[in-house]
């Protein structure tokens, strides 16, 4: 009896490291190779894109050149000492993130068959301009932040048009960090500039392009809940914006989504913060 407690303990034993093996994976030179095959994929969209994007065209591949240093840069410490995956994946989700933003807006013409389930089906299309809120799901801090880092979002309320729901609420939506500057002794106020690029739609995921133009305390649950039904196209933030102290967080909200600290330190921003985004290309929602 002790020899099989003493089996299954050595068994118990095995499976752990083993575990633990395969959670430190080792970067590989594959790893690096899928890295720049991917760089070179974007490459090939950013000049693509630059046939009818060429400001977007130019600041990917602006982007791109700096992530292929990361690349260069891993190859080398993978020689010398290693890399570890969180180092790796890292460089990767930046990449593609990237390549989502060097995807432009190209849209796929396909031919309508009779027997298509999406026959008969109505779009509507949110114009440029259009608010949503939506809640933030991931803590975002100027002081932590990465560029290129990924966040995800959720619509506050039902977005209703011609009394048909067209947006539930719980809409996921997806961006990443533009830009980040956190708070120092020469430049006290940290910032940091987010886009949305991303919304999940029944579908399936759908490109979007959407910037931030307020951001509300998400603690502010009687008023939310006073507002949360009923609301209509973007809309539970005008009224909270108008009045009642502490509604707003320490933030201000420049051009093009870049939010800065007011207070000199860091913009904080922990799950649960409300966010107006304002749509800047013709969404198209089925």
């Amino acid at each position: 009896m002790k020899i099989v407690k003493i089996v299954g303990w050595c068994v118990a034993v095995l499976l752990v490291g083993a575990g633990a093996a395969v959670a430190q994976v080792k970067v590989t030179e594959t790893d690096i190779k899928r890295l720049e095959t991917t760089a070179g994929d974007i490459a090939h969209a950013a000049g693509m894109l630059a046939k009818t994007d060429a400001t977007q065209a130019a600041e990917v591949e602006r982007r791109l050149a700096v992530l292929r240093d990361e690349i260069v840069y891993l190859r080398v410490k993978l020689r010398r000492e290693g890399v570890t995956r969180a180092e790796y994946s890292e460089v990767r989700d930046q990449l593609e993130t990237l390549r989502v933003r060097a995807s432009g807006e190209k849209v796929a013409a396909q031919p309508v068959v009779a027997d298509d389930p999406i026959v008969g089906s109505r779009v509507w299309t949110l114009a440029v301009g259009t608010e949503l809120d939506v809640r933030l799901q991931t803590p975002l801090n100027s002081g932590t932040a990465k560029v290129e880092q990924r966040f995800e979002a959720t619509t506050l309320v039902d977005l209703m048009i011609d009394r048909e729901l067209v947006l539930p609420a719980g809409t996921l939506v997806r961006g990443f960090v533009g830009s980040v500057s956190p708070a120092s002794r020469t430049s006290r106020r940290g910032s940091l500039t987010l886009a949305f690029d991303e919304i999940v739609l029944k579908s399936g995921p759908t490109r979007m392009r959407a910037t931030v133009t307020q951001a509300l305390d998400g603690k502010m649950s009687d008023d939310v809940s006073r507002v949360g039904t009923g609301a209509v196209l973007g809309g539970i933030l005008g009224g909270l914006l108008g009045g009642g102290k502490g509604l707003l967080l320490g933030v201000l909200v420049g051009g093009g989504g870049t939010i800065a600290a007011t207070d000199g330190t860091n913009v904080d921003l922990p799950p649960g913060t409300i966010l107006r985004v304002r749509v800047d290309s013709p969404l198209e929602i089925r």
